[in-house]
């Protein structure tokens, strides 16, 4: 039985450099949420405000 798309792979993308360091699953089947996460980012090598970006 295949899996139903209530699952998306997003990226974390920091919000000062622009990199795109972190990939995850969101639920998407109320629409895509928005929110923000403290995460490290290596090129500024410090904790910064990711958010979500789609490839």
């Amino acid at each position: 039985m295949a899996r139903s798309k209530k699952r998306e792979h997003v990226w974390l993308e920091c919000k000062e450099c622009g990199d795109r360091n972190y990939r995850t699953e969101v639920n998407v089947q109320g629409g895509t949420p928005k929110f923000e996460l403290k995460k490290f980012c290596k090129r500024e090598r410090k904790r910064t405000v990711h958010k979500i970006r789609r490839k």
